[in-house]
């Protein structure tokens, strides 16, 4: 699954996942975060050690495989 969820009432919208996620799956609308593209996660747990309130969970499971040669 990779990123699971922001939470809500935890989050202080400091955008810090958002400017961290190499992969663009966090974006901002007004400075309130949301997963936009779910799929596109590596799983880099990034998000989730950035985030200074622990909104942030993600899972270890990837959307989809690595295509190789990577």
């Amino acid at each position: 699954m990779g990123i699971e969820r922001i939470e809500r009432q935890r989050c202080t919208r400091c955008c810090r996942c958002y400017e961290v996620c190499p992969m663009d799956v966090i974006q901002s609308m007004e400075e309130d975060p949301y997963i936009a593209y779910p799929d596109d996660c590596m799983c880099c747990f990034l998000c989730e050690m950035e985030c200074p309130v622990n909104a942030i969970t993600v899972t270890g499971r990837r959307p989809r495989d690595i295509p190789f040669p990577y």
